[in-house]
């Protein structure tokens, strides 16, 4: 899993939750998180944006760019529209 980081300065970390992990959760996430340097709350804080798509619009332009960059098989809308399958129930 790709991590996302943020430079996030102290004021913009100023909203505080609690959450409550079984002991064998929380041993997994803070083994994982000695061993990516990094703490508990920001790999919680990294899979809230990849669970829920919360990111930055920067972010969102990288994807863009990186998709566009990719040699992939497209053919003119025409064209991809006749190869379509119709929806179930439309007319030819």
């Amino acid at each position: 899993m790709a991590l996302v980081s943020y430079p996030y300065t102290y004021m913009e970390l100023s909203k505080k939750t609690t959450i409550l992990f079984p002991p064998k959760l929380y041993a997994r996430l803070a083994r994982r998180a000695r061993r990516e340097r990094t703490s508990v709350g920001e790999l919680v804080r990294n899979a809230c944006v990849q669970q829920y798509g919360l990111r930055a619009a920067g972010d969102r332009s990288a994807v863009v760019r990186e998709l566009a960059s990719l040699r992939l098989p497209v053919g003119a809308p025409e064209e991809m529209e006749r190869e379509s399958v119709p929806a179930p129930g439309a007319q030819p």
